[in-house]
């Protein structure tokens, strides 16, 4: 049964440190001045409906400023007195942290903290469960005594870990054939000659690299020891198969942001490219088949951060925790759920799902009615199951994390001459 607003208010939302900010009006009819955070991000999470949310539950002014993933790294890292909280992918923790961009997160402050499951403490929802290459979040989430970022538990850490998935390539099943989840689908359909001319790649190095990399080496085109760790030469050998096929016409380009990825295939200018989960049910809410492919190879996988900016202090700080906690309240975490996202305290949010919803978001069971998304359009159809299946079958099968690897200088260079190749 879902929870009332009241109670959820009561239950959920005390502030953290006396920053909660009752609305209405003061003693003596002064006011009440409401605090102002401003939140960097992506367009993936920084979503309209989630900061009226929030500002409704919270009695906080909230800005919010989406963009590309490239620029809003490049944005935090170079000036964290532009915004209060940061979120994005575990990728951008490494280049944030070396960057005195970003402050330790106080446990003791998180509500919910305890709730938190193991995928993002230890790097595993399930024991058996395959790790995968790269930057597990557990690698990254701990401030250790030295100041570094690492996997042994400690009381302050690096960033709160909330929503998160594992990440593909999706198809128009209209024009690429359905293939069969963890069988046929492959990584490699990407720099398929079948599809020259209507392939497009994420374009932020840190990303689309990996799914490059996982294409070629699907093909054969590319070997690589460790995937999750490349040296020079084998990105150099990865960059020479991408800038031929660039300069032959392969890709119909690169996209920045989640509108784009949508456009480019509602359009019919791609049929098959990298692609968020968002993006592929805003299409199918627009009558767009599309599939969000469970690669063979296993999944490229991803873990959200939100950061507090090492120059958020005082009331603001406050409020930065006040927000952080009303992520993992129960409502936000069912909200992203219906855009195929998942929360790290999932149970919290299960009351607010129904169970058809939890059934198929979660456990991938076929949809018993049409289920809406976070826009109310139809994304699901009666007896569908989720790609890929259940939250722990997808979780089970990662190929690598997003990562920012040792060579990451050398992999923007190389990223450039992709872009640029003619």
């Amino acid at each position: 049964m879902r929870k009332s607003r009241r109670n959820f208010l009561q239950a959920g939302l005390k502030s953290t440190a006396g920053a909660g900010v009752i609305l209405g009006t003061a003693p003596y009819g002064f006011a009440v001045q409401r605090r102002t955070i401003r939140v960097l991000g992506t367009h993936v999470t920084l979503q309209e409906k989630l900061r009226v949310q929030a500002e409704k539950d919270l009695g906080l002014n909230i800005e919010f400023q989406p963009g590309g993933s490239a620029s809003v790294m490049h944005q935090a890292s170079t000036r964290p007195g532009s915004f209060d909280l940061y979120e994005q992918w575990s990728n951008s923790i490494r280049v944030l942290w070396q960057a005195g961009a970003i402050q330790p997160i106080e446990t003791g402050r998180l509500q919910h903290w305890g709730e938190i499951n193991n995928l993002t403490k230890t790097g595993l929802l399930t024991p058996d469960a395959r790790r995968g290459a790269g930057d597990a979040p557990n690698k990254l989430l701990f401030v250790q005594p030295d100041g570094t970022l690492g996997s042994e538990t400690a009381d302050q850490i690096s960033f709160l870990p909330y929503v998160h998935n594992v990440d593909s390539f999706g198809y128009d099943a209209n024009v690429v054939d359905r293939g069969i989840p963890y069988e046929t689908e492959s990584w490699g359909w990407l720099l398929d000659e079948r599809w020259k001319g209507r392939v497009a790649l994420v374009n932020e190095p840190t990303i689309g690299l990996f799914d490059a990399a996982l294409a070629a080496q699907s093909l054969g085109l590319v070997q690589f020891d460790d995937i999750g760790d490349m040296t020079k030469p084998e990105i150099d050998a990865l960059f020479r198969v991408l800038v031929r096929l660039r300069r032959e016409g392969h890709f119909r380009g690169v996209w920045g942001s989640v509108p784009q990825s949508v456009e480019l295939m509602q359009r019919g200018e791609v049929a098959i490219e990298s692609m968020f989960s968002p993006a592929v049910f805003s299409l199918r809410g627009q009558n767009v088949d599309c599939v969000y492919a469970s690669p063979k190879e296993g999944y490229r996988a991803w873990h959200g951060v939100m950061c507090l900016s090492s120059m958020t202090s005082g009331g603001t700080k406050d409020a930065a925790y006040d927000f952080m906690n009303w992520w993992l309240s129960g409502w936000p975490g069912a909200f992203i759920a219906r855009q195929g996202y998942y929360i790290s305290n999932p149970a919290r949010s299960r009351e607010f799902l129904s169970q058809d919803e939890w059934d198929f978001w979660y456990e991938g069971k076929p949809a018993r009615k049409d289920l809406t998304g976070t826009d109310d359009r139809v994304v699901v159809k009666k007896g569908e199951i989720r790609d890929g299946g259940s939250y722990e079958k997808r979780f089970s099968n990662i190929a690598v994390w997003n990562t920012v690897m040792d060579t990451y200088e050398h992999t923007l260079g190389a990223w450039h001459d992709f872009l640029s190749a003619v």
